[in-house]
């Protein structure tokens, strides 16, 4: 196990939570066991936003999409508090756009693209358009994915000929 805590030396949490995110690492086959210990890690800090970027993509690639979604709400939520980013978009894109090299920023900006890939999944195409556009309009280097989103949630359907 000390092993596996080196390999995430860099990540800013408590040992005991490191811990728990490794055990959900190692019983990732078993959706059920892991699921206890990613819940267990959010309980004990729901605060710790690399915790729930931890959980977001736990849950987003466990199918999870509802508990994805909510976990990235957290996130943009906890950031938008933290750096006083406006609700309205009009308002918040300048501040964004100046912005984007902070790594809060972009740290927004990923779980901001990351909720519009969820909605798309969940089925809520237009939210999901919606954001990949206003992301697409912050990032020049489309290093956010909202370009591809957009492509692909765009994309005519070719009929069978």
């Amino acid at each position: 196990m000390q092993a596996d805590a080196e390999r995430v030396s860099w990540f800013q949490v408590p040992e005991d939570i490191k811990q728990l995110l490794i055990l959900a690492a190692e019983h990732w086959e078993n959706t059920s066991e892991s699921e206890k210990y990613i819940n267990q890690a959010l309980a004990k800090t729901e605060e710790s936003t690399d915790v729930l970027v931890a959980a977001y993509r736990y849950f987003f690639y466990k199918n999870n999409y509802h508990m994805a979604l909510q976990t990235a709400v957290k996130v943009i939520n906890k950031i938008k508090l933290s750096e006083q980013i406006p609700e309205k978009w009009e308002l918040s894109k300048p501040i964004l756009i100046s912005r984007k090299e902070d790594p809060k920023i972009r740290l927004y900006l990923n779980a901001y693209a990351a909720y519009g890939l969820v909605l798309a999944k969940l089925g809520d195409i237009d939210k999901a358009k919606e954001i990949s556009i206003q992301v697409k309009g912050i990032d020049n280097k489309n290093e956010f994915g909202a370009s591809i989103l957009y492509s692909i949630l765009t994309c005519p359907i070719e009929e069978d000929e």
